[in-house]
């Protein structure tokens, strides 16, 4: 089950770097100069990626818990 706590960890940190990027996308956003209802639908894009990405790390959390269980 070793194997397992090692493919949540990468899936966990893919999620992590999907955070990241969505921070990265909203700074990008808000220092625009473009008119506010752009970049409120932007922002509510990044809220869209950002839930993908907490949902994918802790879908790789829930691998490396259930690895460490089942090991």
């Amino acid at each position: 089950m070793e194997v397992l706590v090692w493919i949540g960890a990468l899936v966990s940190l893919v999620g992590v770097a999907g955070l990241g990027w969505c921070v990265v996308l909203a700074l990008r956003a808000r220092n625009s100069d473009e008119p506010e209802d752009v970049v409120r639908k932007s922002l509510q894009k990044v809220v869209i990626y950002n839930m993908v990405a907490l949902g994918i790390s802790a879908l790789g959390l829930m691998l490396v818990v259930m690895g460490i269980f089942l090991g």
